[in-house]
C-alpha cells in the first residue's frame, strides 16, 4: 500500500469532474498538489477545497492541445524543486459524432488532448522518473477504451492508445507502477465539452452521464486503487457489465452495443 502523505502529485484535468474529485481525495490523504487544467476560476475552487486539508496546492492553467502550454506547466512544476511521486493523467475530451461525420482536424484534436499530451508530459519528467525510487502513474482511460462504441471513433482510439503506451512502460521499468482507471458513466460535465464532427462543443448533459456514478465515490475508488497499485480498475455502475460481455461473449457485445444509447 502506497502512502501519499506529504508526497507530491500532478493532477491534469483538475478543473472539474474526475480530476477535481481525485485531487480533493488526495488532499484528504495529505498529498501536496500541482493542479492543471482549463479555467482558472475552477482551478481556484479546487485549490481552496484541497487546501482545507492542510496541504500545499499550486495551480497553473494549461491547454493540452498546445505543447508550449504543457512546457510552461512543466517549467512551473520543476521550479518548485520537489519530487513528483504521482502523476494523475486525467485531461481529456469526449466526442459525439460518427466517423465520416467527423473532420480529420477534430480527430487530431481529440488524439492530441487525450493521448499525445499525456505521453509528451510524462517524457518531460524522464530523468526524474528514471532516478526515482518509485513513481506512480494513474491513467484515466474509459470503458470505451476497451472496445469500440458508436459516436466515439476518435475518443475510443485515443483511449486504446493510452493502454498501449503506458502498459508497455509499466513492463519496462521496475520503479514505475501504472494504474489504469476505467470509468464508465460518471456524473461529470464531460459530455458538455465533447466535440461534434465540426469541432464545436456538444454542450449538452447526456442523460446517461447525469445518472452516472457520483464523482466523489468514483474518486475514492480511484485513489484506493492507485494506493494498492492495482493495474486496472473499473469504476461505474451496471454499464461495467459490457467489459465482461465484450471479453467473454463478443458476439453478444456487438448486438448489445448497437442498441445501447451512446448518450
Amino acid at each position: 500500500m502506497i502512502c501519499f502523505y506529504r508526497k507530491h502529485a500532478i493532477v491534469t484535468g483538475a478543473s472539474s469532474g474526475i480530476g477535481a474529485a481525485i485531487a480533493k481525495q488526495l488532499a484528504k490523504e495529505g498529498c501536496n498538489l500541482f493542479l492543471t487544467g482549463l479555467g482558472l476560476d475552477q482551478l481556484e475552487e479546487t485549490k481552496k477545497s484541497c487546501e482545507s486539508n492542510g496541504v500545499k496546492v499550486h495551480i497553473i492553467e494549461s491547454n493540452f492541445a498546445d505543447y508550449s502550454s504543457i512546457d510552461n506547466m512543466v517549467e512551473f512544476v520543476k521550479s518548485h524543486n520537489v519530487n513528483i511521486d504521482l502523476f494523475v493523467l486525467n485531461a481529456g475530451i469526449s466526442q459525439r459524432a460518427k466517423a465520416f461525420d467527423t473532420d480529420f482536424e477534430t480527430d487530431k484534436t481529440i488524439m492530441q488532448i487525450n493521448y499525445w499530451s499525456s505521453v509528451y508530459l510524462i517524457k518531460q519528467f524522464r530523468n526524474e522518473i528514471l532516478n526515482s525510487e518509485h513513481t506512480s502513474i494513474s491513467v484515466t482511460t474509459s470503458l470505451a477504451g476497451l472496445f469500440g462504441f458508436p459516436l466515439r471513433t476518435s475518443y475510443c482510439s485515443s483511449k486504446h492508445a493510452l493502454f498501449g503506451f503506458f502498459e508497455s512502460m509499466d513492463l519496462e521499468y521496475d520503479n514505475v507502477s501504472v494504474t489504469f482507471l476505467i470509468p464508465g458513466r460518471i456524473n461529470t460535465p464531460i459530455s458538455k465539452s465533447a466535440l461534434m464532427g465540426d469541432g464545436k462543443r456538444y454542450d449538452k448533459m447526456d442523460p446517461g452521464q447525469a445518472n452516472g456514478l457520483d464523482v466523489d465515490k468514483a474518486a475514492k475508488i480511484a485513489v484506493k486503487a492507485i494506493k494498492k497499485k492495482k493495474h486496472r480498475k473499473l469504476i461505474g455502475k451496471y454499464e461495467l457489465l459490457m467489459a465482461h460481455i465484450n471479453r467473454y461473449l463478443p458476439r453478444l457485445y456487438y448486438v448489445l452495443s448497437k442498441h445501447i444509447s451512446p448518450t
